[in-house]
């Protein structure tokens, strides 16, 4: 496995992860609640864990994984253009900022 398979199980993991979390956890519906987006979270949530098995599926069906990984870079930069809105903190923007600078190395790996 080289560095790009370990990133993106990486980025695959965390999706997962935080995606379950927007669907099920109560502190996940006061977060979306603050953002202004509640009736948005599970839906995000649902797109997030989906990304994250697109990752994984890739390894088998590599157009999957370009997908996957230009959906999530896509999804993280609306939510770091959400946080902008909302004056979230530089260190509150920062996690979904260098999960979409991972998604589009990864893209960009990927697709050259």
């Amino acid at each position: 496995m080289n560095y790009l398979d370990l990133l993106i199980v990486f980025i695959a993991m965390s999706f997962l992860y935080y995606g379950l979390a927007c669907i099920y956890s109560k502190r996940m519906m006061e977060e979306f609640t603050r953002y202004g987006v509640p009736q948005f979270r599970q839906f995000i949530g649902l797109m997030e864990v989906l990304g994250a098995l697109g990752l994984l599926f890739g390894f088998l069906f590599p157009l999957v994984q370009i997908l996957a990984a230009a959906g999530l870079a896509l999804l993280m930069l609306l939510g770091c253009l959400l946080r902008i809105k909302i004056r979230d903190s530089f260190i509150q923007i920062l996690p979904a900022f260098v999960f979409m600078l991972l998604n589009l190395f990864v893209l960009q790996q990927l697709i050259y």
